[in-house]
């Protein structure tokens, strides 16, 4: 299935799905309907509806539609892509999508605002390796910047502010010794991250994969990967869908869940399927496709991460109180 939206023309679809947090105020559970809660008319497949960006994080479910894991477990999934994550979230709670993709901090705030969610599956995981991860900050060659502590008092690009790339940025450079207090952080989609710290417009720049080596093949040097030195397990992303609807398709929400590990055990298993994959969803370039970093796709939850995140988005005022993870994790 290709999706139309390109990776590099249109930046709202890029933005991870941190840009959720501006658009968490709608309640209540819609959705019906036979079609909207996926049952199956004639004894053929359940089809459900998924929304997703087109990014690297997200490359395991479209693999598993390509091997057949999903239609094994008798579903038929519509990717629905999103004009930004910030749709994503209100989405799944009104039956608009039965499943979502988010970043974790997205779904923690969602939480503790007590929207009716719950986590199903994982979705994308830090690689774990300083430099050698799908999410860095940049800076330009000559810049003074050395390490994560020299961005206190600087301008630094964020594709969304108040979120998972922030709390992240403000950890690395608080454990290196740094003020992040300090830091101003502009939000730029992520596109648009690159040319601005070329330009001098900011000092610095947080951006993800395929950025993150577009800026490096700019001459731009990597000065800290804030999700492995966040934490080297740091569960960045998960799926998810209401709670609603999982109570009513408990079977269905299981056979999502199972065929989604399969997937990304796969792709983890296939590195180099998951790259291809890319470029069936994607418009990305074929020399950033094959240069950029993969993450990791583990099959597990990573809950001390998640709670990391939880505690690292209280200290930066994201939450008012810790989310009742029981509640949200499956």
């Amino acid at each position: 299935m290709r999706v139309l939206s390109s990776l590099l023309g249109r930046p709202k679809t890029l933005l991870l799905a941190s840009a959720l947090a501006g658009a968490l105020t709608l309640t209540g559970c819609g959705g019906s309907d036979d079609e909207a809660e996926g049952q199956a008319q004639d004894g053929g497949p359940v089809s459900v509806s998924v929304g997703v960006i087109p990014i690297l994080d997200v490359a395991p479910i479209y693999l598993g539609i390509e091997q057949g894991f999903f239609e094994k477990q008798g579903l038929e999934l519509k990717m629905e892509t999103a004009q930004g994550g910030a749709a994503i979230v209100p989405g799944v709670v009104s039956g608009q999508y039965q499943f979502g993709f988010s970043n974790t901090t997205s779904l923690l705030i969602a939480a503790s605002q007590n929207l009716p969610l719950k986590v199903v599956t994982n979705g994308v995981n830090s690689t774990g390796e300083k430099g050698k991860d799908f999410g860095g900050i940049v800076v330009p060659q000559d810049s003074p910047i050395q390490t994560a502590a020299d961005l206190a008092g600087k301008r630094v690009a964020v594709n969304t502010l108040k979120n998972i790339n922030t709390t992240t940025t403000n950890k690395v450079v608080r454990d290196a010794g740094g003020d992040p207090s300090q830091i101003s952080y502009t939000e730029l989609p992520f596109p648009e991250i690159p040319a601005a710290v070329a330009g001098g417009d900011v000092d610095a720049g947080q951006v993800v994969e395929p950025f993150l080596t577009i800026a490096k093949q700019q001459g731009m040097r990597e000065i800290a990967s804030n999700f492995a030195q966040t934490d080297p397990n740091l569960n960045v992303g998960l799926y998810f869908t209401s709670q609603q609807y999982a109570g009513e398709n408990a079977e269905v929400v299981q056979k999502f869940t199972s065929a989604m590990q399969e997937s990304l055990k796969y792709a983890n298993d296939n590195p180099e399927e998951a790259r291809e994959v890319l470029s069936t969803y994607t418009e990305i370039e074929p020399a950033v496709q094959e240069a950029v970093t993969l993450p990791s796709w583990p099959e597990q939850i990573d809950t001390a991460s998640v709670e990391l995140l939880s505690q690292l988005a209280l200290q930066d005022e994201l939450l008012d109180a810790e989310p009742d993870l029981t509640k949200l994790l499956p």
